[in-house]
């Protein structure tokens, strides 16, 4: 019997890194085409790139592995990363280290460019701090509405929600709905990637849970690491996974003991399965701040009183 697969380190590291290059640089030449100017496209390009950056460092604060960053043309950018233990502490400080600093420097940009209608970035008069500071603030309060798959969504479904239970479930199909109806409206039809993204995930979830039926009735743990996991029963849930699962009945089944050229494909269905254990651990009180930062977030502009009339002109 063949030891369970395990992916080269190095060579996943670089594919991650590979990927989220290749994905920046479509994401600028398809920018370069839809903006109106190359400045417009790199101040959004450094806003994204600095909300994604926010969301990478806590990560890999917390020991995320696997992690890059994936840019989507048109559409923003994600961090990618797994971990066996989740926290709902840990996952709100992720998800807040995203729009937060970039809502701080948005603001800080106003109150300059307020102070100071002359100052320019780039040198010339085309991006005036005020206009970046709105920027700025403009696309990480969008983030923060509580719209799955957008952070404030993943906030409210991960602190506030079962994300598991079939609340969360509805949530996350009124906001697939809700987001069909914004690309309806706004005549956005490349929006539509995310309802379906978002409902083809429930569709997997839920193959995966019956495979997890399966594997949990011939009395395989899955709560654990896939470190922890044998290397006999790594070729068990192999087999069922084969059985269950459309992508891989291709495969012919063990013994023989033989890596297949889609290896390391099953290898990432397998950890997939292992249960991620989502950790309670935010109180009354955590609740009650983060719902308090959030609403200081949006009231921001008007408790600091920022000027607006020059964006009315």
């Amino acid at each position: 019997m063949l030891p369970k697969y395990l992916a080269p380190k190095k060579s996943s590291k670089a594919n991650v890194w590979l990927k989220s290059i290749v994905s920046l640089a479509l994401y600028l030449l398809l920018g370069y085409y839809i903006f109106p100017s190359y400045a417009i496209l790199l101040l959004v390009t450094a806003i994204v790139i600095i909300h994604e950056m926010g969301h990478f460092l806590a990560m890999k604060a917390y020991r995320y592995n696997e992690l890059g960053i994936f840019f989507l043309p048109l559409l923003g950018a994600y961090v990618s990363g797994t971990k066996q233990e989740v926290s709902q502490k840990q996952s709100a400080v992720i998800i807040l280290a995203g729009p937060l600093p970039g809502i701080i420097i948005g603001i800080l940009f106003i109150m300059i460019g307020n102070n100071d209608p002359n100052l320019q970035l780039f040198g010339d008069r085309s991006m005036p701090f005020d206009l970046v500071g709105l920027l700025f603030l403009l696309l990480n309060l969008i983030n923060l509405l509580p719209i799955y798959p957008l952070d404030g969504g993943q906030l409210l479904n991960r602190v506030f929600l079962d994300e598991e239970s079939w609340i969360g479930k509805g949530f996350v199909i009124l906001s697939a709905a809700f987001l069909v109806w914004v690309a309806w409206k706004l005549n956005f039809w490349i929006l539509l990637i995310f309802p379906v993204m978002m409902l083809l995930r429930m569709q997997g979830d839920r193959q995966f849970e019956e495979v997890e039926k399966r594997i949990e009735d011939e009395g395989i743990d899955l709560d654990i690491p896939y470190e922890e996991l044998s290397d006999e029963n790594y070729w068990r849930v192999r087999n069922i996974l084969i059985e269950s699962h459309p992508a891989f009945r291709d495969i012919p089944p063990s013994p023989p003991y033989e890596y297949h050229e889609k290896e390391e494909k099953i290898m990432s269905a397998i950890q997939s399965l292992l249960h991620r254990r989502l950790i309670q651990d935010v109180s009354i009180a955590g609740k009650i701040l983060i719902i308090l930062l959030w609403v200081l977030a949006f009231a921001s502009p008007w408790l600091l009183d920022l000027n607006f009339t020059n964006w009315m002109e």
